[in-house]
């Protein structure tokens, strides 16, 4: 994902946030505003009421005549007046009033109810009057039988309340393309940070893996910067790693590939056919170590990378049949072998890779074992560990070659120097991947070496 689409990503994240958030406020709004005017308005309904009872007191007190009668419009007329404000014109037949008495209705306006609309009770009331809605005060002066009603098209309100809202809308309409454009300028100073943490990993060269600064970065982007740090890290120890291990590969297998060379010059250029045969035979040894070099090479590669899948193993059966793999050398060796342990042991981990640590383990202590020499195994719960012990009367380790020997290609200088020395590297590297621990040490008759590898129990 590019910068830009980030960007845009915000970007609509953000927009619609704010659209919602005015769509709200114009909501609130507009309900604000509808209950304000209505409150005026009716209090301006109850104003006219007192006034236009003021006015017709008299008449209504006084005069004999009970006939109903229209208040004309006063000085000049309608139209007259309307010239002074164009504007009046929408509003000038939305009032209305009516002066009742004894049910009867006594004084109108040109604009009022006809007389088949009936006295509306005290108080406010909404009534639909020549499909449209009008509001209605009705004002009892007390001790009388009058009652002034005053009346207002509700569309009025209405009207007003959408003008006002209208007057808002326009600016804002304006002002949602300068918001947007603010916005877009805001997410993009605020990657700019990120941006700027992208180019420097952009620009780098593939052996570059020094560590970016951090110093600059907010506080929000500091973790980032650090786990990018970590696994820069990471990747250069794991590429100086490599690099090594191919050096020394290169280096391991050019030396029986240079022996299988010469005594193949050896054997061409042999005379009889005894000393063609030794030379056979060494060829056959020679070929035998590259191949046992390169399948040590592919275990320590699959360790690397193999994936994990955790599975319930049977721990002792499992270092039972990998002795049984074993039979023929131990057989033909006459070795002492002996497993015991607790048959129950169980751990869930990789089936392969643990099959394979033990393996090799079992091969080494063969390996080392003397003729007729002795090797025991053993199964044994701790806690909330497993220990699998292997000890062997071969020639054992030195103390304090005990931690070197787990680095790659790393040999003892003893007789049995046929091995890559990639052996206990395989297990030590199996064990970081699997949760396990090794230790060194020496068995209880004193002599040889004791593995112990523990492995965390099943739960």
């Amino acid at each position: 994902m590019n910068n830009s689409t980030l960007t845009r990503k915000l970007f609509f994240r953000i927009a619609p946030v704010v659209v919602v958030t005015i769509v709200v406020i114009g909501a609130f709004a507009f309900n604000s505003a509808t209950r304000e005017i209505n409150n005026i308005y009716d209090a301006q309904l109850i104003d006219d009421a007192n006034v236009i009872w003021s006015l017709l007191r008299r008449p209504l007190e006084r005069a004999p005549d009970r006939s109903p009668r229209q208040i004309d419009d006063i000085d000049f007329n309608m139209d007259n007046q309307l010239s002074f404000n164009e504007d009046a014109d929408d509003y000038a037949d939305a009032h209305m009033f009516r002066a009742w008495v004894d049910g009867r209705i006594r004084f109108y306006s040109s604009t009022a109810f006809l007389s088949d609309v009936p006295q509306q009770k005290v108080g406010f009331t909404t009534i639909t009057y020549k499909g449209e809605d009008w509001r209605v005060y009705s004002l009892p002066i007390p001790n009388t039988t009058i009652v002034m009603e005053i009346g207002e098209k509700i569309a009025l309100r209405q009207t007003l309340v959408s003008n006002i809202l209208l007057n808002l809308f326009f600016p804002l309409l304006v002002l949602v393309p300068v918001i947007g454009f603010l916005i877009w300028l805001g997410i993009n100073s605020g990657l700019r940070t990120i941006h700027g943490l992208v180019r420097q990993i952009r620009t780098r060269s593939p052996d570059d893996l020094s560590a970016i600064p951090v110093e600059g970065l907010p506080r929000d982007l500091l973790p980032l910067g650090r786990s990018i740090n970590q696994l820069l890290q990471k990747l250069g120890h794991s590429l100086t790693l490599e690099r090594r291990f191919s050096d020394l590969a290169a280096h391991q297998l050019r030396t029986p590939q240079a022996s299988v060379k010469l005594l193949l010059q050896m054997l061409g250029n042999s005379d009889s056919e005894q000393e063609r045969q030794t030379i056979i035979a060494d060829l056959v040894a020679s070929n035998n170590r590259a191949i046992h070099l390169i399948e040590q090479l592919l275990r320590l590669a699959r360790v690397s990378h193999h994936p994990l899948n955790p599975t319930p193993v049977q721990l002792y059966h499992m270092v039972a049949s990998v002795l049984a793999e074993f039979g023929n050398i131990i057989t033909s060796r006459q070795l002492d072998v002996l497993l015991e342990g607790d048959e129950t042991a169980q751990v869930k981990t990789d089936d392969s890779l643990l099959h394979m640590m033990i393996s090799n383990l079992l091969d080494n202590a063969i390996k080392y074992t003397p003729v007729a020499g002795r090797i025991e195994v053993a199964v044994t719960s701790e806690s909330e560990l497993w220990r699998i012990s292997i000890s062997d009367s071969g020639p054992g380790i030195p103390p304090d070659e005990r931690a070197a020997v787990f680095q790659r290609f790393y040999r003892l200088d003893t007789l049995h120097t046929e091995g890559a020395g990639l052996g206990l590297a395989i297990v030590a590297d199996t064990a970081e991947r699997l949760a396990a621990t090794i230790q060194l040490s020496t068995p209880r008759w004193g002599t040889g070496l004791r593995v112990d590898l523990r492995l965390p129990k099943s739960r």
